[in-house]
């Protein structure tokens, strides 16, 4: 394939200020893909006064127009809907079948926008004391930066920049070092759409965080919208501090998996298998760790393990392949050395737990015994690893479950009124109940605790790059 490699600042692809560049690993392999232009502190300061000064003609222009464009971007993506797929299959590692569901649900995000662009709503009423009338309406944040990571390269960076664009917003889109050439396949596409020159500009700066820290200081940014680690983004929290910059975080997360007593055992693993294996793992939504009623625990390690012995890894872009690689060797080493850890804890290996020799691949795991205060069950693993932590009380497996500084996505597997009531227990911003996939477009996406501010998709989506403004009128 050949993939494009440049900053876009300004409405034009560039080798940026310096003409420097960064290789582009496929994990599978090994191989590098491309060396992709690092953005220096010119063109940091360059792509934010584009679009600062693309914010006035952009927040003007009618909602209906701004529809139009996000309309086209989803048409065109959806047309090349497969060659978007192995551009995160190269770069990123995931199976093809991963990779187009991603791609799938990326695309959707310009549809849904491009439909709320035209229905943010407003109010208009007397006030109590009769005096006066509120006007409430709402105008665009700002100039925008959209930090996305390497796990969802072309999901995160459209369900940032459709919402902002959708609003009125300018944005700067910074991704992941590991993923830029499906960033800018997904930006070459809203340029070919018709987005106005300036309106969206991309960047890869090395290193990272004083080229963000420096973007947040500038006075022309009013939004920072982060996909990433809780530890990043406690750090972006703080420097947007210092400006007052409105922040929007969707971070880290440890999601429990609760089989109930008298769950339908083969609906829960194949619930389990789509919740722990999609994206090979490494999602912020993957379950880590399950909690199973000590009736079925055992069961379920060789129901999954049996399940699993089955799959075939290897290269992504190999469609037969359900397994992917993982993102790169460190995160590889990073499973293994969790994996080791548990065992180290009293952990057993039901299935899997080794790493590939080469290419960035770690074998499917199904591990029983786990100790809910094991450092497993404490970490965001990341990696095509099951954690089963058998329970006898529900009580006790709520209360685990919440033992957490995380609380994103829960799921629950058992009798529908039984998992209801267990899931409104549960500190989560979302819970999925007898089902393994939750996130759309149409859906309020975000967290409690440390695992974000805000939402994403859903009519809450846009209200993140939008400003409240109430007017008092004297009529």
């Amino acid at each position: 394939m050949t993939f494009i490699t440049d900053l876009f600042i300004g409405g034009r692809f560039t080798p940026g200020a310096t003409g420097r560049r960064f290789p582009v690993i496929d994990p599978a392999t090994g191989d590098e893909l491309a060396r992709f232009a690092i953005a220096d502190d010119i063109d940091c300061d360059a792509a934010v006064e584009a679009a600062d000064a693309a914010l006035p003609a952009w927040s003007a222009t009618a909602s209906r127009e701004r529809s139009e464009i996000l309309r086209r971007a989803f048409e065109i993506l959806t047309e090349e809907k497969e060659r978007l797929a192995e551009t995160i299959v190269y770069e990123n590692g995931k199976s093809f079948s991963d990779a187009l569901g991603e791609a799938g649900y990326a695309i959707e995000f310009f549809r849904w926008f491009a439909e709320e662009a035209v229905r943010v709503t407003g109010d208009f009423r007397l006030s109590p004391s009769g005096d006066k009338h509120i006007l409430v309406t709402h105008q665009p944040i700002g100039v925008s930066l959209l930090i996305t990571p390497w796990n969802f390269p072309a999901a995160m960076a459209t369900r940032k920049i459709a919402p902002a664009l959708a609003a009125g917003c300018t944005v700067i889109l910074k991704p992941a070092r590991e993923t830029p050439l499906t960033a800018a396949f997904v930006v070459d596409a809203l340029r070919r759409a018709g987005v106005p020159d300036g309106v969206v500009n991309l960047v890869t700066p090395v290193p990272t965080g004083p080229a963000v820290a420096r973007m947040l200081h500038h006075p022309s940014v009013r939004k920072v919208s982060f996909t990433g680690s809780t530890e990043v983004g406690r750090v972006i929290l703080r420097e947007a501090a210092d400006k007052v910059v409105s922040a929007s975080m969707e971070l880290g997360g440890n999601a429990p998996f609760v089989v109930l007593p008298g769950a339908d055992l083969e609906e829960a693993v194949e619930g389990a298998l789509i919740a722990k294996m999609r994206n090979g793992g490494s999602a912020c939504t993957a379950a880590n760790r399950f909690y199973v009623h000590s009736s079925l625990a055992e069961e379920f390690g060789d129901r999954m393990a049996e399940k699993l012995a089955g799959w075939s890894m290897g290269p992504g872009i190999d469609r037969a392949n359900q397994l992917g690689a993982l993102v790169s060797l460190q995160e590889r080493d990073k499973v293994s050395e969790l994996v080791g850890v548990a065992v180290g804890e009293g952990a057993r290996v039901v299935t899997g737990g080794n790493a590939s020799i080469i290419g960035a691949f770690f074998e499917p795991t199904v591990l029983s015994g786990v100790a809910h205060e094991s450092t497993i069950a404490r970490t965001e693993i990341f990696g095509p690893v099951t954690s089963i932590i058998a329970y006898d009380d529900i009580d006790e497996a709520v209360r685990m479950a919440n033992d957490t500084i995380y609380g994103l996505i829960a799921y629950v597997y058992g009798e529908t009124g039984l998992a209801l009531s267990v899931a409104q227990r549960l500190e989560a911003g979302m819970v999925a109940v007898n089902r393994a996939v939750l996130s759309d477009p149409a859906a309020p996406f975000g967290g409690m605790k440390q695992s974000g501010l805000g939402r994403e998709g859903s009519s809450e989506g846009i209200l993140e790059f939008l400003e409240e403004k109430y007017i008092g009128i004297e009529l």
